[in-house]
Parts: structure tokens; C-alpha cells; sequence
């Protein structure tokens, strides 16, 4: 499928165990079924460990990556700014870090949460409660990086662990009640996959429980990917998943949007849907 002629050479970037917390196998199963995909068309693939890629300082036009170090990020940025096509996008991964997320959705209208930003090193202001507190300065890596409070002792015991930790900032969510919903898409494709994470035991710290049973609202799923692509538009990061809450007369709401998880339900059917979105950024702009 690829043209002029010769395989077109593409990158990989596997993530880092340590930004796989409980999904190890599953991110890299996921970026393996892209890149075999990738291959089937035609491509060359070569996939490096995210540590490996910085430290051999390799190079490459065409990129797919599901990078989380620092030093990769800005490695990779540094390959975007040289032209290079990278996804998904490392300027669309900092999106993704709590606070930046939380900002671009409420500024562009995406349906969310009542949401605040609030220093750790100050007390705890918001009076929202029960609400989510979330570490601001970086995607969850632990269980204690998303916490629900009923209460504002709760919720200093929450900012004293921030800052013991020297995390210096929280975004506060309100608790939505309704039913939880997880999904995972591929702008670009037709691609979009949802199911209650509830019913079939996905989870990476066991959180979803707090959310109770599952009712089984009724609710639009094409508006929910519509939602869900103009998120990814907002956040640069075509191959995205989330979490929303769905009330009991049907509105939506978007909790949590990620660079591209692991897909762990579906990824068979992800795949090849990722790959494609990928090779046709790349038809784009060699065709440029």
C-alpha cells in the first residue's frame, strides 16, 4: 500500500512499565497489533523502549508513540518542531496531564465536570463535596493520585499527601452521579468502542466501584463520540480513550480523556484502525 516505490520507514515508542500501572501487557500488546498493521501495508517498523529512543537519540519522519517520560516527550517535540510527524503528538500528551486536560476542555466547551485548579500549598477552598481531588501535575500513576472526599478533612488529609509528595497542584472534580462509561476511539476512523467498566473488571486502580451498580441509562453513543472527537481536537491526541458519566436522563458528561490507552477490550478491532489512522497522516504529507 505504501507508494514511490519503497517501504516507508516508521517509528514506534513503547511506553514505560513504570506509566503502565496494571496494564504492562496491554499497552504493549497495543502498539504491537498497530505496528504489525503498519507492516501489513506496507511499512517498515521499528519500535524502540521510550528510555532506549532518548538514548540512542534516534530519529525518524514518521513516528507513533505511547510515550509518558519526560525526556522522551520533549525529545519527541523536538522532532516535531524539525518537521517530523509524531503520533500521538508529544504537544498533545502534556494536554493530557490533569490540569492542561481540565483547562482546554472547560475553555472549548467539552460537557465536563464543575472543575477546580487549586494550589496544594493552600487550603482547600471548593465546597463541592463528595468531589474527586487528582494530582494536577501529571497523569495517575498511583491509586493515591485520584482520591474521593466526602468532606473538607477528607480533603486536607488528600493536599498534605500532595505536598508530602511535592505535587503542586490539584484539580478538584464534583462527583457526577450516574452511570460510568468508558470509551476508546480513533478520529479519523469510524472507530469507537464503549462499555461499563463496572461490569467487565478493566480497571487500573479499582476506583470505578465508587461510581455503585450500574443502572443502564440510556444515553447517545454517537453524540458521546461526537463529544469525544472534539476532545481529541482540543487535546491534539487522535488516538485517545476516556471515562464519562452518564445522569439518569441521558446527559454526558466527559471525567477523563487519555493519550492512547490501552484498549484492552477491543484492541483487536483498534488495531488496525490505529494503523490507519496513522498511514494516512503519512500519505498526507508525503502527498504535500
Amino acid at each position: 500500500m505504501c507508494k514511490r516505490g519503497e517501504k516507508i520507514r516508521v517509528v514506534g515508542v513503547s511506553r514505560g512499565n513504570e506509566y503502565s500501572p496494571n496494564h504492562v501487557d496491554n499497552d504493549a500488546a497495543i502498539l504491537r497489533l498497530a505496528a504489525e498493521a503498519l507492516e501489513r501495508m506496507g511499512c517498515e517498523v521499528t519500535i524502540y523502549p521510550e528510555k532506549e529512543f532518548v538514548a540512542q537519540n534516534i530519529e525518524g519522519e514518521f513516528i507513533f508513540d505511547m510515550a509518558r517520560d519526560r525526556a522522551t516527550i520533549e525529545r519527541l517535540k523536538e522532532l516535531e518542531d524539525g518537521g517530523a510527524l509524531v503520533v500521538n503528538s508529544a504537544y498533545g500528551i502534556d494536554n493530557c496531564v490533569r490540569q492542561q486536560m481540565t483547562e482546554l476542555l472547560v475553555a472549548n466547551e467539552v460537557p465536563h465536570p464543575r472543575s477546580f485548579i487549586i494550589s496544594t500549598d493552600e487550603k482547600f477552598t471548593p465546597s463541592v463535596f463528595p468531589c474527586w481531588i487528582k494530582r494536577g501535575n501529571s497523569h495517575a500513576m498511583v491509586k493515591e493520585d485520584v482520591v474521593y472526599v466526602e468532606c473538607r478533612e477528607e480533603a486536607e488529609v488528600v493536599m498534605a499527601d500532595f505536598r508530602k509528595r511535592n505535587i503542586p497542584v490539584a484539580v478538584v472534580n464534583e462527583h457526577l452521579v450516574g452511570d460510568l462509561v468508558k470509551f476508546y476511539g480513533v478520529q479519523g476512523t469510524d472507530f469507537f468502542y464503549t462499555f461499563y467498566p463496572t461490569e467487565q473488571s478493566h480497571s487500573k486502580f479499582g476506583l470505578e466501584a465508587i461510581n455503585g451498580a450500574t443502572r443502564g441509562f440510556p444515553f447517545d453513543v454517537k453524540q458521546l463520540q461526537a463529544y469525544a472527537n472534539k476532545a481529541a481536537e482540543v487535546l491534539n491526541v487522535p488516538v485517545y480513550g476516556g471515562d464519562c458519566v452518564v445522569s439518569a436522563t441521558g446527559e454526558i458528561r466527559i471525567i477523563d480523556f487519555n493519550d492512547w490507552p490501552s484498549f484492552a477490550r477491543c484492541r483487536e478491532e483498534a488495531g488496525p484502525e490505529i494503523a490507519k489512522c496513522i498511514y494516512n497522516r503519512i500519505i498526507h504529507k508525503l502527498e504535500k
